[in-house]
């Protein structure tokens, strides 16, 4: 009783005093009115800072679009809804790309003329284990090592001397280094962001202001792709067209309007700019066509019909077209080469490999006519178990519609060619005559049609052939012959060259 009178208090009489200070405190709560939204709270103001600091993130945004050219990078705009308040404020604008580059930036306000910028700033210096060491450089940490015997922490203070190379530190009297086991700060210095972040000093005349931001970042990429599916007798073929996405500016688009910018737009090396790692995902999207298309300036824009996710390190892909079936040309080319024309020789080439090639053109009547970005063509046909095979893959450059687009498939195993120079004569200063025999042999059980290829350059005359050649230009001949089944064809020419 008398440990009672002298204030100790028994577990009923404490249990009772902390249920009343708990109501207490949520009676407060309740008086004090709803939490402020924390997007919008104030932040702290810094002593540069005349007015309230606000805080957007990707939350606020209304609308995104992002354009991504095929030169690794992308243009970002996106539309934000915001209550900053009248007067002078900051606006720290983040979820925004690492991979900024902040001489790009615009930022507008849409509600008419009620917001001026007073200044705008880049903040990049990111929170990180190096950077959190350097800036307690000078000052005191606690280090934690874990002590096996007695089987708890063992902590001292340390003041941080350099983080060159590695981590000094002083302890009491004595100087080491890579002092074994963590690091404790007491708090995370001002100047530390965890994320990039555009901060803007603003003189606002409404209290809510509707903006659009847009910017250059680096780190976003598109390349196409396409899938060939020949048929049985090489004649008629299917294309399937994929946009490949990458994008690894450090920062997620959600249900952003995406359009894709085909062409060799120029651009002046910039500054290094780039923070980029990149761990690719893929997220495949069904097969479908759901780009449009349509000229920009002297490039194609293509956009996707629906909004999409671009999600930071991830590789997307979506249908850009489908052509069911169109004609193709297969094609077997021989070629030759200018210098063989300026010397003597006997036999140039023996067994040499004839080329294989698909044509095809790139118009409405195929299913086609879309302009073709720049990528790689993926080759199959089916064997005769009806299983696809790979036969083959050529990159092909950007076509605009009703070009002819040609493939290399690679060199044929049964079709081979042989030259040789069988006579060579100076007839004068800077021209010679030659006269040439170019063999075809056909291993195969069916004709084919070969074309040789015959690249001279200089002044030329074919004096007499044995067959009709055709010119191409003004430095390329070609003879155009059948190989019979299992069969041979020679060509015989002469040719006069004159070269100054």
């Amino acid at each position: 009783m008398g440990d009672e009178q002298a204030g100790t208090k028994s577990p009923k009489e404490a249990t009772m005093q902390s249920k009343i200070l708990t109501g207490l405190a949520i009676a407060t709560a309740l008086l004090a009115g709803p939490h402020p939204d924390t997007r919008h709270a104030k932040a702290q103001q810094t002593p540069d800072q005349e007015g309230p600091v606000y805080l957007s993130s990707a939350d606020d945004r209304e609308s995104v679009s992002i354009t991504v050219y095929n030169q690794n990078f992308g243009l970002v705009r996106e539309i934000r809804d915001l209550s900053i308040g009248k007067g002078r404020i900051g606006l720290e604008f983040a979820d925004v790309a690492s991979t900024i580059q902040s001489e790009t930036v615009h930022m507008q306000p849409l509600s008419g003329p009620r917001l001026e910028i007073l200044e705008q700033n880049y903040q990049y210096d990111l929170l990180s284990p190096q950077k959190l060491l350097e800036k307690y450089v000078g000052k005191t940490v606690k280090l934690y090592r874990w002590n096996e015997r007695e089987g708890r922490d063992e902590v001292v203070s340390a003041e941080v001397l350099s983080v060159n190379n590695g981590t000094v530190v002083r302890i009491g009297d004595e100087i080491t280094f890579n002092y074994p086991g963590r690091i404790a700060f007491p708090e995370v210095p001002e100047d530390l962001i965890a994320r990039p972040t555009l901060m803007w000093q603003l003189d606002s005349r409404a209290d809510r202001q509707r903006i659009e931001a847009s910017y250059l970042a680096g780190g976003m990429n598109w390349k196409a792709d396409y899938v060939m599916v020949l048929d049985e007798k090489d004649e008629n073929a299917g294309l399937t067209g994929w946009v490949t996405l990458t994008n690894q500016s450090g920062a997620t688009y959600r249900d952003a309007q995406l359009k894709l910018v085909a062409g060799d737009v120029q651009r002046l090396s910039p500054e290094p700019a780039a923070r980029m790692k990149a761990v690719m995902a893929m997220e495949a999207a069904a097969a479908r066509q759901d780009f449009s298309e349509e000229a920009f300036f002297e490039y194609h824009l293509y956009t996707l019909e629906r909004p999409t996710t671009v999600k930071h390190n991830e590789q997307k892909q979506v249908t850009l077209l489908e052509a069911p079936e169109f004609a193709i040309d297969k094609r077997l080319i021989y070629y030759g080469a200018a210098h063989y024309y300026r010397g003597q020789y006997g036999q140039v080439e023996s067994n040499a490999k004839v080329g294989v090639y698909l044509d095809f053109e790139n118009e409405k009547e195929n299913g086609l006519g879309m302009p073709l970005p720049a990528g790689i063509v993926r080759v199959y046909k089916r064997d005769g178990s009806g299983a696809q095979q790979f036969v083959g893959e050529d990159r092909i450059d950007h076509t605009p519609r009703d070009e002819r687009v040609r493939i290399k498939m690679g060199e044929a195993f049964d079709v081979v060619g042989e030259r040789r120079q069988m006579d060579f004569d100076v007839i004068g200063d800077c021209t010679t005559e030659s006269e040439w025999s170019v063999q075809v042999r056909n291993h195969k059980d069916e004709e084919v049609e070969v074309e040789l290829m015959e690249p001279i350059g200089a002044d030329w005359q074919i004096v007499s052939s044995s067959h009709r050649h055709e010119k191409l230009d003004a430095h390329t001949f070609k003879f155009t012959v059948k190989v019979p089944a299992r069969g041979e064809t020679t060509v015989t020419y002469r040719v006069r060259v004159r070269w100054c």
